[in-house]
């Protein structure tokens, strides 16, 4: 008997963990062309990036729904879990957390959901901390490991996430009106501008600072991330293991997600940094 861990795709969660930490998965929809499809499952991360560069394609996401989280509940209940926590990408970006919100009324006291205010590992590396040995012990670790959590990342253009909606006009037209690459990052859910560069390989160094900046002291856990983008990902990560070195506890580089993918578009980098500890 224990707790089982819920978890959305768009944490970018390699395969071997989600194993490992016996971790359930439920999908967001991707619809292209009107297709649609589960993320991770009919829709990949390679056709998200085919059609936007295509550029005849419409990309559009949509969340899981409340019945559908309802089911994968009452399935791990049934299978003998004693309680659930439900980790999942940002309230700001997306209806996922309301969706679990309402699906764990069905089970009052049986499962917590915690909003990871973040996507990307900055949403795995909650989930994969979400232990106890009560919901809300697991809520609480998951939300220890939120406050440890920071998400940065570059996009070639802001085109997609305003076209979402998931950035505000002002930062988007910012972006656009001076002709700059943005490094971004999540606060308090939100995106949000951290930083402006002339190209992208000034973006990949300031990435790299801006992760050191964040781990401070601390060893840490780095996941990078990319759409399209494997050869500057494997980079960046070269350069952050040369920069904190023997302090990096676990590294991991994995394709951002198809629902990620569609809102911020081909050539994205991210690097997430988790601290194991303060100093």
């Amino acid at each position: 008997m224990s707790i089982a861990v819920v978890t959305d795709s768009t944490a970018c969660l390699p395969a071997e963990l989600v194993a490992r930490d016996g971790l359930t998965v439920v999908p967001l929809i991707v619809a292209i062309g009107g297709m649609q499809g589960r993320e991770g499952i009919d829709v990949s991360s390679a056709d998200v990036a085919r059609a936007l560069t295509a550029r005849r394609l419409a990309v559009t996401t949509s969340r899981p729904s409340p019945a559908e989280l309802a089911e994968v509940y009452q399935g791990l209940l049934a299978g003998g879990a004693t309680g659930i926590v439900s980790v999942h990408l940002s309230a700001k970006l997306s209806g996922t957390y309301d969706a679990a919100v309402l699906a764990a009324a069905s089970h009052p006291g049986r499962v917590e959901v915690v909003d990871s205010r973040s996507t990307g590992m900055g949403l795995g590396f909650p989930a994969l901390h979400a232990r106890g040995d009560d919901p809300v012990e697991a809520r609480d670790a998951a939300l220890a490991a939120v406050g440890r959590t920071t998400t940065l990342f570059y996009v070639d253009t802001l085109e997609y996430l305003r076209r979402g909606g998931r950035i505000g006009p002002a930062s988007a037209l910012l972006g656009t009106a001076l002709s700059v690459k943005p490094i971004l990052h999540m606060v308090d859910g939100e995106i949000v501008v951290r930083d402006k560069v002339r190209t992208a390989t000034r973006a990949m160094g300031r990435l790299v600072d801006l992760a050191a900046e964040a781990a401070g002291l601390s060893d840490v856990d780095i996941a990078v991330h990319h759409l399209a983008a494997p050869e500057r990902a494997a980079e960046l990560l070269a350069a952050l293991t040369d920069r904190l070195g023997t302090r990096i506890r676990t590294r991991y580089q994995t394709e951002i997600g198809a629902a990620i993918g569609a809102h911020v578009g081909p050539g994205t980098v991210s690097v997430v940094v988790h601290t194991r500890s303060t100093v």
